[in-house]
């Protein structure tokens, strides 16, 4: 909560008189500056402090205060008196948010039959190409996995900038165009240096899977805060947005709440995209580890960076591109596409952390273990596609130690990159067979997926009954993907 200078008060003056007055309409910080600024020219207010999270101004004044007055001054500053709703009234606002519903369906199916779900990277890929190969990845990663996690990002600064700039038709489109190119600019940078360190260290930068999953809910709770303040749908939930305390804001220059736009943190968050756990950035940054070497390593991941320049550009430059009078309607649709990328990266952020929104099994409906016994070790056969793991649920019995060989069929996505958040295990897949030892284990149900938590499965762990271990049973091998 900002806070306006106090007036010296003279001997000859009354007591002060406080007032608190619901104001409709204010969601950041921008809003409560206007309104202190707007009361505090009122002759006889000595004091005014805003707030956008409870939807109130509050008042001292010398004297009494004309509520002719006080409206007269909130409508100036563009905001009303009265409680600011939970859910709007306006009912284009709705059918705006409906067709953006409608436009998401239709991207998501598109994006499903046209393959880019299922685009593959490889580390192997990169060593056989070298950088035209690197770059190439990084074409593709910006038109799919690596555009599901900071197409909402990007999109949320270049909204945040239009919306900061107003009616602008005059600017030219190269100046529309800046949060997009700072955003850009500091992914490059950032993917250049943290990739030479990469190979200067020998040693992968990775946030173990618990850290992934709280960076990635974090993520989506910020882009539902933005998504639903864009969309229009809840006033009152759009002055959530978190800010800093306003000195702190202004020395580093963003005072204004999350939702508004700042170069620094425009350039801060294209950085910070190397630890997004995509599964294109990953395969590049294997690679890159394996090289031994800071600058080559810095060059492969600088092109990477380079390569996933358009699709990045192209996203986030829509919003500044927009005229001024179709920008409403505009920013709804962007906000349910904001939020459509929120609920992707919450639910991986949450499959990450182990919690799936799958029921568990009972013990007597699982699904009888395919398993063989080896010299008192069963051994579990699961695979690794560029779509998943097969079988989506597999089970094996409780208190037997256990060989889990995952077969990579090829195709790697990010499901190569194999994560159980329970068992505290890591594991990249190569190509072929991946031995995985585990130890006996209590009867339950234990998720995995892989590190972008975009694909998952299931181990359910049953009771022995007697003598399941002398009946070893087979498998069905699915076929490679191409």
């Amino acid at each position: 909560m900002s806070r306006t200078s106090t007036r010296p008060r003279s001997a000859t003056q009354t007591d002060p008189v406080a007032l608190v007055v619901p104001v409709a309409g204010m969601t950041c910080r921008t809003c409560e500056r206007r309104i202190e600024r707007e009361v505090g020219r009122i002759p006889s207010v000595t004091h005014v402090s805003a707030s956008a999270v409870r939807g109130r101004v509050e008042v001292e004044a010398i004297g009494a205060v004309s509520q002719v007055e006080l409206q007269a001054a909130i409508e100036r500053a563009g905001y009303r008196l009265g409680r600011t709703q939970w859910l709007t009234r306006d009912r284009g606002t709705w059918l705006t948010a409906g067709a953006g519903v409608l436009l998401v369906g239709a991207i998501a199916v598109a994006a499903q039959l046209s393959g880019l779900t299922e685009l593959a990277p490889g580390a192997e890929q990169i060593s056989e190409g070298g950088l035209l190969v690197a770059l190439l990845l990084g074409l593709a990663a910006g038109v799919s996995t690596c555009l599901a996690l900071t197409g909402g990002l990007v999109l949320a600064l270049s909204a945040a900038f239009a919306a900061g700039r107003g009616p602008d038709a005059g600017t030219p489109t190269l100046a529309r165009l800046r949060p997009a190119a700072v955003f850009v600019t500091g992914r490059i940078i950032g993917f250049a240096i943290l990739g030479a360190l990469l190979g200067a260290i020998g040693a992968a930068i990775t946030l173990p899977p618990a850290a992934t999953a709280v960076l990635m809910v974090s993520v989506a709770v910020l882009m539902t805060l933005l998504g639903v303040r864009l969309t229009g749908l809840s006033p009152r939930v759009a002055a959530w947005s978190p800010t800093l305390p306003s000195g702190l804001g202004r020395r580093m220059d963003i005072d204004a709440g999350a939702s508004a736009y700042s170069d620094r943190r425009a350039f801060a968050l294209g950085v910070a995209t190397f630890i997004l756990p995509c599964g294109f950035t990953q395969a590049v940054q294997v690679f890159a580890l394996s090289t031994g070497s800071p600058l080559a390593a810095g060059v492969i991941m600088a092109v990477f960076a380079i390569g996933t320049a358009p699709g990045l550009l192209a996203l986030a430059g829509l919003p500044t591109l927009i005229p001024g009078a179709a920008r409403p309607v505009f920013s709804r649709i962007v906000g349910v596409v904001v939020l459509a990328f929120a609920l992707l990266n919450g639910a991986a952020g949450l499959r990450l952390a182990g919690v799936s929104p799958s029921f568990d099994l009972d013990q007597e409906t699982a699904a009888v273990p395919v398993v063989t016994m080896d010299g008192g070790v069963q051994v579990l056969r699961t695979y690794q596609v560029a779509s998943g793991y097969l079988p989506q649920e597999a089970s094996l019995y409780s208190g037997l130690p256990t060989r889990w060989i995952v077969d990579s069929l090829g195709g790697g996505s990010c499901a190569i990159f194999l994560q159980v958040p329970s068992l505290g295990l890591a594991v990249t897949l190569k190509k072929g067979e991946n031995v995985i030892d585990l130890p006996p284990l209590e009867a339950g149900r234990i998720e995995y997926s892989c590190s972008m938590g975009m694909y998952g499965a299931s181990l359910t762990v049953v009771d022995a009954p007697s003598g399941a271990a002398e009946r070893p049973l087979g498998q069905v091998r699915p076929e490679a993907d191409d």
